[in-house]
């Protein structure tokens, strides 16, 4: 889906439905502003929820949010890029000249830039894979797509362990038998990963995280390594699976990692050139008040979602 069509993405619904929207613009190096609300399950990724609708659209419409897509905020999307999350902008991209319209500089629409990752499919003899076979995992001009969460190799249905190189900034790290590996963005660090052992991570911490799906090897443990940092996972020629499982952000790819493939994971860039900026996606948040309020949201989540810490037979 061409970025440069759409000013907005709404979604309603769970994680998954986010996954979705961000999922259309694989193959785009810029996504536009995601305002969520959270009407499933978990809802750990939705912001705002359905009761908090007319707050939420007065937020982002008067404040000139959504206005010509990435120009409207792109004074709030710097200050993002200095601070993980938006301050006030310098200008509301026209909305100020609106009498009774606007409501200020004050009250912008808060925005949180999420890193995405990179992920390219490579043969046996390093050429990446393209093409209507590759699925997903069709490559563009840069190689490979985006993802929001993470990129999973599993053995799926085969009966033996996968065995798998990594390679952390092009040095060999490990051989890794373990039924997958998965690679994070620190948004994807509270999904599969997290239920695998993986580190919580920060979403304003520019980091990939690696971790292993139960390895046989009890002090492999899982590593964060800077989002500048490229890994790489190639299937072993030790495998005794003919092929194994790729996945990004809960969906199975149509190409299979074979013997001697491999799949490269970068960490997403995101950077401002000549005043526009480039990368990431911006995900409309709540407006808070106080020190910290870029972990606001998230700690809350923590905390009421996913239950940190919680002590054994405490009352729901």
């Amino acid at each position: 889906m061409p970025d440069d069509k759409v000013d907005m993405t709404i979604t309603l619904g769970g994680d998954g439905t986010i996954l979705r929207a961000s999922s259309l613009f694989a193959t785009s190096k810029n996504v536009p502003p995601i305002l969520s609300f959270s009407m499933g399950t978990l809802g750990f990724l939705g912001e705002w929820k359905f009761a908090e609708y007319k707050s939420a659209f007065r937020e982002v419409y008067m404040s000139g949010a959504g206005l010509n897509g990435r120009s409207s905020l792109q004074e709030t999307l710097n200050t993002s890029l200095d601070n993980g999350i938006s301050g006030p902008p310098v200008n509301s991209a026209g909305w100020s000249s609106v009498r009774g319209k606007s409501l200020g500089a004050t009250r912008c629409a808060r925005i949180l830039v999420r890193n995405r990752l990179r992920v390219g499919l490579f043969t046996p003899d390093r050429k990446p894979v393209g093409g209507s076979d590759a699925g997903r995992l069709s490559t563009d001009n840069d190689g490979g797509v985006y993802a929001m969460n993470e990129v999973v190799i599993h053995r799926g249905k085969q009966p033996h362990l996968a065995v798998v190189e990594v390679f952390v900034g092009g040095r060999f790290l490990t051989e890794a038998l373990a039924d997958g590996m998965i690679v994070s963005t620190p948004t994807g660090s509270t999904a599969y990963s997290l239920s695998c052992g993986g580190s919580i991570i920060h979403p304003l911490v520019p980091s990939l995280l690696i971790t292993p799906i139960c390895p046989r090897s009890l002090s492999f443990r899982p590593l964060v390594v800077p989002s500048s940092t490229p890994v790489t996972l190639r299937l072993s020629e030790k495998n005794r699976c003919r092929e194994v499982e790729v996945g990004i952000d809960g969906v199975m790819v149509g190409q299979g990692l074979a013997i001697g493939m491999e799949v490269r994971v970068w960490g997403e860039e995101i950077r401002t050139v000549g005043g526009a900026w480039y990368g990431g996606i911006p995900c409309v948040m709540r407006k808070t008040v106080g020190m910290g309020a870029a972990a606001d949201g998230w700690v809350g989540g923590l905390n009421g979602l996913l239950k940190f810490n919680y002590p054994f037979g405490a009352a729901t």
